[in-house]
């Protein structure tokens, strides 16, 4: 019986992947060179990019063809052009861009995370020292706050409305691991009527500080320096934000800290968390799924949670309800957890 070329094995897949880093670079290069402000300023040739971004025009024309490759650019002729998603995301001049996240996704402390996999698989955790990025005042995470930002922003004002969407009482916010600030930050420009207190280490604060000034709410921005784990949050709070937290720590260290979180609530507050929650299959969808894997290589106990074990955790540290919302298009989803 013949297997019709369909069927036929190949290693296509395997030479993608284990080439997969070149992509990273290429990407990284681009950005570094402003490869898409360049083209988006109207520069379509090799020649007039590689004039514009001084390189060589050779190199820029296997750099061009190689974003075309992976769907960054398109090409017709010898003219390339941006796709919508690099137009948005890649070039400067865009209010989206991303480019300056980067600086952190591409630090060595997760790169060399990333390295040491077959160990954090072996322990089933990172095989970094000092806890990897969790560590006490870690620098990466001025890093994160900055170049993560701008992704960020969309997702926030979204929260805002959801949870406020009247934004005409009173609420009192704390901001557990604020970093950037921008989620406190929206209730408040949403809500004349919002007070947000923001819990992070010194050196973020001092970033998440400088936005709410930049939105006009930092006389209504405090902060509290210091571990969420550790400090005193006070109490009376209507919300408490979870924003990319739970998912660096196992259920038991989570459950401790959202029993503090519980009690720091007035009678009816909520709880809300935003994070990758992957269905119970584990492998879909991809994004939030494959989230799991950079947990392991760069946290002692993290994991990407489902919504189930998400809502378990909530259970055993007292709450009475917890719901799952969808935050299109964003790959991620909210978790609105009741006192």
């Amino acid at each position: 019986m013949s297997t019709s070329a369909a069927q036929q094995p190949s290693p296509q897949l395997f030479f993608q992947t284990v080439n997969g880093h070149q992509r990273t670079e290429a990407l990284k290069a681009a950005i570094e060179l402003e490869v898409f402000t360049a083209i988006g300023e109207g520069n379509t040739t090799a020649a007039q990019i590689a004039k514009r971004c001084q390189t060589s025009e050779k190199g820029m024309r296997v750099l061009c063809d190689f974003l075309t490759i992976m769907g960054m650019l398109t090409k017709q002729g010898d003219q390339y052009a941006p796709t919508l998603d690099s137009a948005t995301f890649l070039d400067k001049r865009s209010p989206a861009y991303l480019g300056g996240a980067v600086e952190f996704m591409c630090s060595p402390l997760l790169t060399d995370a990333a390295k040491n996999m077959t160990e954090a698989v072996r322990k089933g955790g990172t095989a970094l020292e000092n806890e990897g990025t969790v560590e006490a005042e870690n620098p990466v995470w001025v890093k994160f706050a900055r170049g993560m930002a701008p992704i960020m922003a969309l997702p926030a004002q979204m929260i805002a409305k959801l949870i406020d969407p009247g934004a005409d009482r009173k609420l009192k916010i704390l901001d557990i691991a604020a970093g950037h600030g921008l989620f406190g930050i929206a209730f408040a420009t949403q809500n004349r009527q919002a007070e947000v207190t923001a819990v992070d280490w010194k050196s973020v604060l001092e970033l998440a500080k400088g936005n709410a000034q930049k939105a006009g709410v930092s006389d209504r921005y405090s902060t509290i320096e210091g571990s969420a784990f550790d400090v005193d949050f006070g109490a009376g709070y209507d919300l408490v934000l979870l924003t990319n937290f739970l998912h660096h720590f196992d259920p038991p260290t989570n459950e401790t800290l959202l029993r503090k979180v519980r009690a720091a609530l007035v009678d009816d507050g909520r709880a809300v968390t935003l994070d990758f929650v992957p269905n119970e299959d584990r492998v879909t969808p991809p994004e939030a799924a494959g989230f799991s894997m950079q947990m392991l290589i760069g946290t002692p106990g993290g994991d990407a949670y489902t919504f189930p074990e998400l809502e378990r955790m909530f259970a055993n540290a007292g709450f009475s309800r917890s719901t799952v919302h969808a935050l299109p298009p964003t790959f991620q989803q909210v978790v609105i957890s009741e006192k």
